[in-house]
């Protein structure tokens, strides 16, 4: 065991006992001794107890962890400490400037208990009130945390999307006389993946690859690949006569390729389509050999961001969004969308400030006294309503009964099995005060799996009771997940593509739902939000 792996073990035991409220004298020796272990040059392991005792930060305690260290490769101690701590909070401790207070804080305060979870809530806005925060402290954190995803070697398409495009036109810029385009999983619009992928007909990719390592955020490792903000840089090579077939192939699933054999080289993927007797299918639906056999009717159906014509469900600062109501409403009306639903959350989310009922209601009057000013935009009142752990809803039915859209979804006691997840969505399902499902898994993707639930009996409840389900268009949650539209589609569910927005730049997540939901193949007289504002309303009456 090297010096470096012991001063690691007494380190995060000082963390674990200060994050469980341990006396400082107890925690501050174990840091002492990972201070003075990691600097010395000779192994600890092989040195006698007098030499170790003559060590600055090494008393009789620590000598005894050492001993037990030399004779068993264990810390009892450090493993009680890790047995009655959350994996996740484990890893939180390795954040740099975030240390155990903080750390309980968000443990406690806002139930946080993995990275994910609490990226997620810097998102949300949710650290800005919390007693040792505060809005600078919560950017530098959220950055911190990107990164620490970022290095994990999957990326989320919405988080990368912005730095692709940079790399995409720097290569234009410097190469301009080749061809360069992406391909592979995000030309697809993969929810994640590994690395971004660009296909060219230039052959010299020593030369591409040294001259992108100077574009500022780029970085060459010794295994020669090159990387964008850590995110991996792939380069594909065709000849100019197969670049095009070749993108296509890249950019498409294996069931996909299995069933087009009779594509063939062309001068654009437009060509190659048509000459084998296919409308253009774009990479984002090229996922099943299903929609090979789609007519050009059937590809104009799919939705498209331009048929988004309502912003639902969004935040403000009623609860934890970053920005007013006023705001919100004004940046919705600026973005081209006729009407707004606002959907704060409810009482039970007390870590985001949820409204009591009497918040809820003063809300309400704000949104009458707004629409009185609107000619041409409408405005909806509505909650996402917490499905309480029994399955009932955060609001008595005489309050839900006063808003115009109920959004019910699971925030809190994630941990439950299939049956009981699925009875608890179903009962609130059952409301009839609930006009729509909310991010139905809960999942945070690269971040938190969903807790386990039954699509099917789901979205049968929710088709017998005339309940919307959203895709929650967050890039970390893309909620429902795009395979399980078809099978909604067929139980003629409504769905929209929400943006979750806690603030105004958070409404133009909207993309990234239709994203997912062009992958599902979702039609536009299927989502709810493609509805006009006087449709909207009289499905939410219906």
């Amino acid at each position: 065991m090297t010096n470096k792996e012991i001063a690691a073990k007494f380190n995060l035991l000082g963390k674990l006992m200060a994050l469980h409220g341990e006396s400082s004298f107890k925690t501050k020796s174990y840091t002492n001794a990972y201070l003075s272990i990691r600097k010395l040059e000779h192994p600890v392991i092989l040195q006698s107890e007098t030499d170790l005792l003559a060590i600055p930060g090494i008393g009789k305690t620590i000598l005894g962890k050492i001993t037990e260290l030399k004779e068993s490769g264990t810390l009892s101690s450090l493993d009680a400490h890790l047995e009655k701590t959350p994996a996740g909070i484990v890893e939180l401790l390795s954040l740099k400037g975030f240390g155990p207070k903080k750390i309980k804080l968000v443990w406690d305060e806002l139930q946080v208990e993995t990275p994910g979870e609490l990226l997620y809530a810097c998102n949300e806005n949710r650290l800005v009130d919390l007693k040792g925060f505060g809005e600078k402290t919560q950017t530098s954190l959220k950055e911190q945390l990107e990164f620490f995803f970022d290095s994990k070697g999957e990326f989320l398409y919405g988080h990368i999307e912005a730095e692709a495009i940079q790399v995409l036109s720097f290569l234009e810029e410097q190469f301009p006389d080749y061809l360069w385009e992406f391909c592979g999983a995000f030309e697809r619009k993969m929810q994640t993946l590994s690395s971004l992928d660009i296909i060219t007909n230039c052959e010299e990719i020593d030369q591409v690859i040294e001259t992108l390592a100077g574009f500022e955020g780029a970085e060459l490792d010794d295994d020669y690949e090159i990387k964008y903000y850590q995110i991996p840089v792939q380069f594909h090579i065709a000849s100019y006569d197969e670049f095009y077939i070749e993108k296509i192939r890249l950019s498409a699933s294996e069931s996909f390729n299995e069933a087009t054999p009779n594509l063939v080289g062309g001068e654009s993927e437009e060509d190659i389509f048509e000459e084998a007797g296919y409308p253009f299918l774009p990479a984002v639906i090229r996922e099943t050999a299903e929609v090979v056999n789609y007519t050009q009717e059937d590809v104009d159906g799919i939705i498209q961001t331009k048929d988004i014509k309502g912003v639902v469900h969004c935040h403000t600062t009623y609860s934890d969004g970053l920005h007013s109501l006023e705001q919100m409403v004004n940046a919705s009306k600026t973005k081209g969308y006729a009407y707004v639903v606002i959907t704060d959350h409810s009482k039970a989310a007390f870590y985001a400030n949820g409204l009591s009922e009497d918040r809820l209601f003063q809300q309400i009057e704000e949104i009458k006294l707004l629409n009185a000013k609107e000619e041409s935009f409408k405005i909806f009142s509505g909650i996402e309503c917490d499905i309480l752990y029994d399955g009932s809803m955060d609001y008595e039915d005489e309050v839900l009964a006063q808003l115009d859209c109920v959004i019910a979804s699971v925030h809190s006691n994630l941990k439950m099995d299939k049956e009981k997840a699925t009875q608890r969505i179903i009962s609130a399902v059952e409301n009839p005060h609930v006009h729509m499902l909310g991010h139905p898994t809960g999942r945070l993707l690269l971040s938190r799996k969903g807790y386990p639930i039954d699509h099917e009996k789901i979205i049968d409840a929710c088709s017998a009771n005339k309940v919307s389900i959203e895709i929650n268009a967050n890039p970390y949650r893309l909620d429902i997940d795009w395979t399980w539209i078809e099978y909604a589609m067929k139980k003629e569910i409504m769905i929209s593509i929400n943006p979750d927005a806690h603030s105004m730049g958070g409404i133009d997540d909207i993309k990234y739902g239709v994203y997912a939901g062009q992958k599902g193949l979702l039609r536009r007289e299927s989502t709810l939000n493609a509805l006009s504002a006087e449709d909207f309303l009289q499905w939410l009456n219906s």
